[in-house]
């Protein structure tokens, strides 16, 4: 029992952290390239129903908040563990699933989902913005999740921590920095 725990937790903390440092790294290289803020504001849909990215929930929840997200995908995941971990190709799988319940086919129309290009008005354009980034941070998390497993070094999980601290704080400083700026 007290093994089985060990895992489940080993699990959640690999699947957390891998999330929130692929998330950061996905979301740093989306909003350089792709210039969301400006997207955001001259789009009359995306600026309808985004955020500006100054706001500073955003520094919050691109960063510190995608923790509660990455435990909350780790308990999704928890029973699948073994098919991901141990089957042949099993993080492939993890990567597939993932692109397909989370971006193609989610259960309402979110941005570039076949929901998304049926029931919005959004262009073509605007559908597909997302899925560069979506590719990077699912080929990220996976392969982040792959080395935790495939390595199991002391050094890996020392560098995890590290990233997710400053990660953390970066959000939490940030959010606190666009308060006093949106004041």
């Amino acid at each position: 029992m007290k093994e089985r725990k060990r895992e489940t937790f080993k699990f959640v903390w690999r699947v957390s952290t891998a999330h929130v440092i692929a998330y950061f790294i996905a979301g740093v290289f989306a909003m350089s390239l792709f210039d969301y803020e400006n997207w955001f504001s001259t789009s009359d849909i995306l600026s309808a129903v985004m955020k500006p990215t100054t706001d500073p929930i955003i520094a919050l929840g691109g960063t510190s908040l995608q923790l509660i997200r990455g435990i909350i995908v780790a308990l999704i995941l928890l029973p699948l563990r073994k098919v991901f971990t141990e089957e042949k190709y099993g993080f492939l799988k993890l990567g597939l699933l993932v692109l397909g319940l989370s971006v193609l086919s989610t259960f309402g129309p979110a941005f570039g989902s076949i929901e998304g290009f049926i029931y919005t008005k959004m262009s073509f354009m605007e559908q597909i913005i997302g899925y560069p980034e979506a590719i990077l941070w699912i080929s990220l998390f996976v392969g982040i999740l792959w080395s935790f497993y495939k390595f199991e070094k002391k050094a890996i999980n020392i560098l995890a921590i590290v990233l997710l601290v400053l990660i953390v704080l970066m959000g939490i400083f940030a959010y606190f920095l666009a308060l006093t700026m949106n004041t």
